[in-house]
């Protein structure tokens, strides 16, 4: 029953016995914008005459992956979804080595408390190039767009592995933050052109699942690097591993392409710019303005929150004034230029119209503000507070990992079956605030684990649900031309949410931590108080039970259950969001074509 199953699924989607005739394509002006520098809007018609040719009026990277789907053979799908499963395997490998470290990377440059810094600037950056890496998408092609992200990633691991303070590594960050980021989101835009909106949850489960797997391996491989070779290696064997795995996609693309235009699928026409017309068109398409005020908008307004504590006078330091107003200001600014200026606006305005499009976009913000409110000192809690290991505080931290991996299979069986999947959130939103609220009382010394676990499974059930539901909803409101654009603004609010969430939690931890302390250290131990409030290592050389590490488990409590109560209030929204969020029968949503999943 499973191989029947599993080959009927990969079947095409359209099935002619028309022979495939050529289709010419335009060039890429047909993407220049009206008097208000909006881009015209070209209708997508479908050839009923034959519908094994790549749809009418589609732009140029989206009519060619179409034309790649209706030229390869079930072999090349399947060998596709197999990279792509890699692809994650690799990355969720990297990212929980990564999570694993990251606090005694910034403590060897005593900067522990900096921690949330490096996030929200790598944040701010990434939410800026996720509408830019739509365009390389639909303008130039999945496959470019992949590669550029990729190298992005490649480059940041090995700045990762080299540097020597923490401003590099900072910078190293932002590059492995976007490339990383960006890579992810080509893929699963990638998975969209692949398979029907039906299947789109089983897929996303699929390629999703190797975070099962590394949920366990990757907070030992962490430890071992740490402990026996060197942090700087996780980051430099990665660098290597790598682009070994991300190459055979982008070949496959390609060689697949190529084989459409040979087999008369597709013919291309040259645009018939110059070289100088060429870097006209892309920076007016790419909207390079509208990135750097966006992306440093974004960064300068969101840093003071982190940052004011050491400031000279606090939060009435002049730079830490002018940094937010400037910041709000280039945010404004950069909102008029989308609206009123842009040749092409970084945003799509029109799927802002479709409610369920909004309901998904606030759901996605929403969740990832509450979660990173308090999550990005998770880890450090569990090694102070609760004493575990490198390798024990990640398993803990990764079982959400291991959850949504099962769960999400599940849940992909269920909506390719009835093709709804609205009323999930009526069960993730109440769980998810539920177990975020038992975290609080959990959250402090002399709890058990399992407790700390039990509110991570029933978080991981919710969280897992919205990660996936916020996707479909977009994808099921737009059509196949703006499948790119749709996840986009959801990787974009996701981003922002979570800076937004780090911001929060960086706030609350300046603010409060360093106060706890304060008024808990002993006497023996209060000389010492920069040095515990920087460095993780130094935190953890109290032994455990004495006077000064009692005093340290207390100010983590302290800042901790605050970052959760934030957390907990911002997702009572969600109950409105879920409102928004259309019941679409994902059945009755054609979107794609060819031999596709």
């Amino acid at each position: 029953m499973g191989i029947a199953r599993f080959r009927s699924a990969f079947g095409r989607s359209l099935m002619t016995a028309e022979p495939v005739t050529p289709v010419t394509v335009s060039s890429d002006d047909e993407f220049k914008g009206d008097r208000k520098g909006e881009p015209t809007e070209t209708v997508a018609t479908v050839n009923v005459d034959n519908p094994e040719v790549p749809t009418e009026g589609l732009q140029q990277g989206v009519k060619d992956v179409e034309a790649v789907t209706l030229s390869w053979t079930k072999g090349m799908l399947i060998a596709v979804f197999v990279n792509i499963w890699f692809l994650y395997f690799v990355n969720a490998m990297q990212a929980t080595i990564n999570y694993s470290l990251i606090g005694y990377v910034t403590s060897d440059f005593d900067s522990h408390s900096l921690l949330n810094v490096i996030y929200i600037v790598a944040n701010a950056m990434s939410a800026a190039t996720y509408i830019p890496t739509a365009k390389v998408l639909d303008v130039w092609g999945r496959a470019e767009g992949f590669l550029i992200m990729a190298t992005f990633a490649t480059l940041g691991l090995v700045l990762m592995a080299v540097c020597h303070n923490l401003s590099t590594f900072c910078a190293a960050y932002v590059f492995y933050s976007v490339g990383f980021g960006g890579m992810i989101y080509c893929i699963d835009v990638i998975t969209s052109d692949i398979s029907r909106l039906k299947n789109r949850a089983l897929a996303y489960a699929f390629t999703s699942s190797p975070y099962m797997i590394t949920a366990f391996a990757g907070p030992k491989a962490a430890e071992g690097f740490y402990e026996k070779i060197s942090w700087r290696w996780a980051f430099g064997a990665f660098s290597i591993i790598f682009p070994v795995v991300a190459s055979p996609l982008y070949f496959i693309l390609k060689s697949q392409l190529k084989k459409a235009q040979k087999t008369g699928v597709l013919v291309k026409e040259p645009s018939g710019r110059t070289i100088l017309q060429s870097i006209w068109f892309y920076s007016k398409e790419f909207d390079l303005l509208g990135v750097i005020l966006f992306s440093v908008g974004l960064t300068v307004f969101l840093l003071p929150f982190s940052i004011a504590s050491f400031a000279p006078k606090g939060w009435g330091s002049g730079y830490i004034i002018a940094m937010i107003v400037i910041g709000f200001v280039m945010l404004a600014v950069f909102l008029a230029w989308e609206l009123l200026l842009a040749p092409t606006p970084m945003f799509n305005f029109s799927l802002l119209t479709d409610r369920t499009v909004v309901g998904a976009l606030c759901l996605s913000a929403t969740y990832q503000l509450s979660y990173y409110c308090w999550n990005n000192y998770y880890t450090s809690f569990l090694q102070v507070v609760n004493d575990l290991s490198i390798a024990e505080a990640g398993y803990v931290s990764n079982t959400f990992d291991v959850v949504s991996g099962f769960l999400l299979l599940g849940t992909g069986f269920i909506i390719r079956k009835t093709g709804r999947f609205k009323w999930l959130l009526y069960i993730a939103v109440p769980l998810y605030i539920f177990a975020q609220g038992l975290m609080i009382y959990f959250r402090r010394p002399n709890q058990s684990v399992g407790y700390l676990v039990m509110c991570q499974i029933f978080i991981s059930i919710g969280g897992s649900v919205f990660i996936l539901i916020q996707q479909l909803a977009v994808l099921a409101a737009a059509d196949h031309q703006h499948v790119a654009s749709a996840l986009a603004l959801v990787y974009v609010v996701g981003t922002v949410g979570h800076a937004a969430g780090s911001t929060i939690c960086a706030a609350i931890w300046t603010n409060t931590f360093y106060k706890a302390l304060l008024t808990r250290l002993p006497e023996s131990a209060i000389g010492n108080i920069d040095a515990i409030y920087s460095d993780l290592g130094t935190q953890m050389s109290y032994p455990v039970g004495s006077p000064a590490r009692l005093a340290i488990q207390g100010a983590y409590a302290y800042s901790q259950t605050r970052m959760l109560a934030v957390g907990v209030g911002f997702m009572g929204l969600c109950f409105f969001w879920t409102l928004l969020i259309r019941n679409i029968d994902l059945k009755k949503v054609p979107q794609v074509k060819g031999t596709v999943f």
